[in-house]
């Protein structure tokens, strides 16, 4: 009996504990401090302010959420003054947030400080607003949005003016493969620089650009200080280069303060219509192909670059822009494939052997091209670029045509393929397909070039020794050959053979603009001579009698000790 009494107490003594403990716990849950109440009505919005919001946070949704607190009838007392504290802590944290944002507007602000050293200290204050003030979150979104839109477009405005006076145009719709510059648009580009024409075609230092893809942005007031001029390119990285680091600063902070990335989208509606604009209006008057490759190749590396950064915000963006610098590419390539088609060529045609410029043009502009796909590997620009080289070799063959003989044509071909050649190597050993065809056409043309060459002074030589000396010599038919018939041969090359070597020599130097091509020719021309002469020699020795020229012949190793004489000499 008395277990039962004591056990029975001590349930009763429990259960008056824990009834107690819930009651202290209600008590404290929605009590209202007058501590709290001073903060939040008189104090500042500081730290302690926050860890206060953070209580009457927690107050007002354990009144919400809590169904034994709405039948309280304690909560009648309670409710009105912690409705009052949270109208009160919602319009001070809105009048705090809003000057804030006013701050944002002042002209040199450093936004990115104000926002990582200030806004984010209170990104609570937005949570607050989220659960317990929706109305006015909503106008601090507003208030925030149309402030970051505003600013930001400006800046961006007054960047791109900035940039456009530094702006050096490179081409105009005249600056095309095929077309003659020697009297066009004389007076009009008179006073451009040639370095400036030049890089029409030859990509040159321009590629430096893709090597300093992530180097700060240009600062136009230094250099518009150094009164220097910018292709359009190198301002296009520049405001790029400021997009995207303004972008991932903007994108990261709305995640960070507000939570929600769909809010930078808002924001950067106005800078992306500011630069869409400056955009749509340079590219329909962008003539240069190779700015608009390494335009193509930047985006490209900028989409890498916050690929890395793992930040999407510019994705779509970024492709825009790639989709519509390919079609702008196409077209001013067109124009100098139409170029080289529709060419004139007697307005072209000058009579001179050496390269002509329009084939250095195409040479450098290929050069330029394949150098800039070689990492990107796209398949549309070999295509574009093998029928470019067709056109190219189409106009080079025309003029060749218009000398009136046949081995000034030759000269002038290979002086153009020999040229076309050493100019893709130097863009690197990325020529492929088209540096292999021009080399193919090179040792074709060099071939004939030698044989014409050849026959110009050892004609009668070359016909014997084609026509006759693989005959039989010991036939007894009329056709035999004969000591008689080939003495005249032997006794002519004899007298002259050296003094023949050397016209060959000077008409080669002269001839060929590429001194070490022009020696390889030479090479190529003595040792064919060498051929030809030991044919002859050893058609020679199987004739009847033969061996009484022994005397006339010149030996081998004396045409082979010439030969290494001039070998020498280069």
């Amino acid at each position: 009996m008395v277990t039962y009494f004591w056990k029975r107490c001590t349930k009763e003594f429990l259960q008056k504990k824990v009834a107690e403990s819930r009651l202290a716990k209600f008590v404290e849950d929605i009590i209202v401090p007058p501590r709290m109440i001073d903060i939040i009505v008189d104090g500042e919005v500081n730290d302690e302010f926050m860890r206060t919001l953070e209580i009457m946070s927690k107050k007002l949704k354990f009144v919400e959420v809590d169904p034994m607190v709405k039948t309280s009838v304690a909560l009648k007392d309670v409710l009105p003054e912690l409705e009052r504290l949270r109208q009160k802590a919602v319009s001070k944290v809105f009048e705090f947030i809003v000057q804030k944002l006013y701050a944002l507007r002042k002209p040199k602000t450093n936004i990115q400080i104000l926002q990582q050293s200030v806004l984010l200290k209170y990104r609570y204050i937005i949570s607050f607003l989220k659960e317990h003030g929706k109305e006015v979150y909503t106008e601090v979104h507003a208030a925030y949005v149309d402030t970051m839109n505003k600013v930001l477009s400006a800046h961006f405005r007054a960047y791109i003016q900035a940039l456009e006076k530094l702006q050096l145009d490179i081409a105009t719709s005249s600056d095309l493969l095929g077309v003659d510059t020697r009297s066009s648009g004389l007076f009009s580009r008179g006073r451009e620089p040639l370095k400036n024409r030049s890089a029409v075609f030859a990509l040159g230092e321009r590629t430096n650009i893709l090597k300093e893809i992530d180097e700060p942005a240009l600062i136009p007031h230094i250099a518009e200080a150094s009164s220097r001029k910018y292709p359009y390119e190198l301002l296009f990285r520049s405001l790029h280069k400021l997009l995207m680091d303004t972008a991932s600063s903007e994108y990261l902070f709305c995640d960070d303060f507000f939570g929600e990335e769909s809010i930078f989208y808002e924001i950067f509606a106005g800078p992306f219509a500011v630069i869409d604009e400056h955009f749509n209006t340079i590219l329909p008057n962008c003539f240069d192909a190779i700015g608009l490759m390494l335009m193509i190749r930047i985006i490209h590396l900028h989409q890498l670059i916050m690929s890395r950064r793992r930040i999407p915000c510019l994705d779509s963006y970024l492709d825009k822009v790639n989709i519509s610098l390919w079609p702008r590419f196409k077209m001013v390539f067109d124009m100098h494939l139409s170029s080289l088609r529709n060419a004139n060529v007697k307005a072209l045609w000058e009579d001179d052997v050496h390269p002509h410029y329009v084939m250095r043009r195409y040479a450098e502009f290929t050069a330029s091209l394949i150098h800039l796909n070689v990492e990107f590997g796209h398949g549309q620009i070999e295509l574009n670029l093998e029928r470019l080289r067709m056109a190219a070799n189409d106009l080079l063959v025309k003029l060749a045509q218009m000398f009136p003989k046949p081995k000034l044509q030759t000269v002038f071909l290979i002086n153009n393929y020999d040229m076309t050649i050493a100019v893709l190597k130097e863009a690197g050993p990325e020529g492929g397909k088209i540096q292999l065809h021009f080399e193919e056409l090179l040792k074709n043309y060099t071939a004939i070039f030698v044989e014409e060459l050849l026959l110009e002074h050892f004609s009668d030589l070359i016909k014997f020794v084609k026509t006759r000396a693989s005959e039989d010599t010991t036939s007894s038919s009329e056709r035999a050959i004969t000591v008689s018939e080939v003495e005249p041969l032997v006794k002519d090359f004899g007298s002259r053979w050296k003094a023949a070597i050397e016209l060959m020599h000077n008409d080669v130097i002269t001839s060929f603009s590429n001194f070490l091509c022009g020696m390889d020719i030479l090479r190529a021309a003595l040792t064919q001579l060498l051929l030809y002469y030991t044919r002859l020699s050893d058609c020679i020795k199987r004739i009847v009698g033969g061996s009484s020229l022994n005397k006339d012949l010149v030996s081998i190793s004396s045409i082979m000790y010439e030969i290494r004489k001039y070998s020498r000499t280069f």
